[in-house]
């Protein structure tokens, strides 16, 4: 039997003991006598509170999933206000005054905080802790010593980090891009006379109709990824992934696909949906008039980087 060596970074040969030096403990855990009963209570060890004492992990995958409910109950308002209600009315002002009823329900105090701020940042904090702490439980249990060929191996290096999901890989872009789209609608009109109450989809509307390829694309990327990244999310929790089948075989390879179809017509149904009502009606709504078309202007402005060319 090998194991590694930590210490000479090679192979060392061991007699192999599976009772003495069993890999569950004693031989008594790993060949229960006639005495001890086929099931045995499992009492979970509890800490002082009474409380349940689990893993790093085990907790962090909670916060990570407990947390997407939240923001995604926001999600489910903000689709109603921005396309449903839209496609419904077919007109940017009578929109207006639904999502005006609506606003201080998901933009107030206490709900933003706890619709948004808070699970958002729960979310994505959990997520890079989880990779951590993944990473450092792969390195003691593949026995990194913490150096290499006589170098100190980097905490970047990557031998031991886990593989990034494809659900992930639409996490880390789709960021910056709800980053962008609150900095937008939600920074920048504090900053002028009346605040967040100037904001509403006449404030897009006019985006779209002043300047229409940054708004397209910006929204475009916004939704696609967004919308993608969410549903992949629900699957996954749901146990609906494709590499969440269990069947084996050619049948298992059958299942794979249609989940893989299914969640992908999912997602672009929503992302259909959501653009019918903001591009088709909300991106056609025209300019604003007056002294609020002029103050719009003027914040668009204000945005980072592409602000001096609009």
């Amino acid at each position: 039997m090998a194991d590694y060596d930590r210490n000479n970074n090679g192979l060392q040969e061991l007699e192999p003991s599976p009772v003495e030096e069993s890999p569950l403990g004693s031989k008594e855990d790993y060949f229960p006598s006639q005495n001890t009963p086929s099931n045995p209570p499992q009492n979970l060890p509890t800490s002082t509170l009474g409380l349940s004492q689990h893993s790093p992990i085990w907790y962090l995958t909670r916060i990570q999933r407990y947390s997407s409910y939240v923001f995604t109950a926001y999600g489910v308002a903000h689709i109603v206000n921005t396309s449903i209600i839209p496609l419904l009315t077919a007109s940017v002002p009578e929109s207006n005054r639904y999502l005006l009823l609506t606003r201080p329900y998901y933009q107030g105090i206490p709900a933003e905080p706890l619709l948004i701020i808070a699970p958002l940042w729960a979310h994505v904090i959990s997520g890079v802790a989880l990779r951590i702490v993944r990473r450092n439980l792969n390195a003691k249990r593949y026995g990194d010593s913490g150096e290499k060929e006589g170098t100190k191996r980097s905490f970047f290096s990557s031998d031991f980090w886990p593989r990034v999901s494809g659900v992930s890989k639409l996490g880390y872009p789709f960021l910056p891009l709800l980053a962008g789209h609150i900095f937008v609608n939600r920074a920048i009109p504090q900053q002028f006379p009346g605040g967040q109450s100037n904001v509403n989809l006449s404030y897009v509307a006019h985006a779209f109709a002043k300047h229409p390829v940054v708004s397209y694309v910006g929204f475009s990327a916004l939704i696609v990824v967004g919308v993608w990244h969410i549903t992949w999310g629900w699957a996954k929790w749901l146990g609906f992934t494709p590499e969440q089948v269990t069947v084996q075989g050619g049948e298992g390879e059958v299942w794979q696909k249609r989940r893989w179809y299914g969640i992908n017509a999912l997602a672009a149904a929503v992302a259909g949906l959501w653009m019918a009502g903001g591009f088709g009606v909300v991106g056609r709504g025209g300019l604003a008039p007056g002294y609020i078309g002029k103050m719009y202007d003027q914040m668009y402005q204000r945005i980072p980087v592409v602000g001096q060319w609009l």
